[in-house]
């Protein structure tokens, strides 16, 4: 058998085992809270003229509301790229999606987002102490 044949062989016995050590175990870290949505958004198709003129006039005030309101924590443009990424001040998906669905660019599909949640950064309930047994 030649060595490239024993390489394929031995990387499909390998497969396996790779996937085991992808596999999520129970964690032993506290869960989290989500308290923020990391939201990604595209355009779906490059936007037209007219679609521009919707975003300078209807979009950008909208989001600024949302902004001014606190629904908004801090927006970006991704750059060398037609889309925007925005931290909102969401505790779930749907309320995320659903804030987001409301602006004109979602109500037209104009945008799709990925939302992501966040929440506070769980290992460094490692560095706090152990708390003592509760009192009986």
């Amino acid at each position: 058998m030649n060595t490239l044949a024993r390489m394929f062989a031995l990387s499909l016995l390998l497969i396996p085992v790779a996937l085991e050590a992808q596999t999520p175990k129970s964690s032993p870290l506290p869960p989290t809270p989500t308290n923020r949505i990391l939201a990604i958004g595209r355009f779906n198709a490059p936007p037209t003229p007219d679609q521009f003129k919707l975003l300078s006039s209807q979009e950008v005030p909208d989001t600024l509301r949302l902004y001014l309101a606190g629904k908004i924590d801090q927006w970006y443009s991704i750059q060398n790229d037609n889309g925007v990424v925005f931290i909102l001040n969401a505790s779930t998906v749907e309320e995320a999606h659903t804030m987001l669905e409301a602006l004109p660019l979602g109500q037209a599909k104009l945008m799709t987002f990925q939302l992501i949640p966040l929440g506070p950064l769980s290992p460094l309930a490692l560095l706090l102490p152990k708390p003592d047994k509760p009192a009986q």
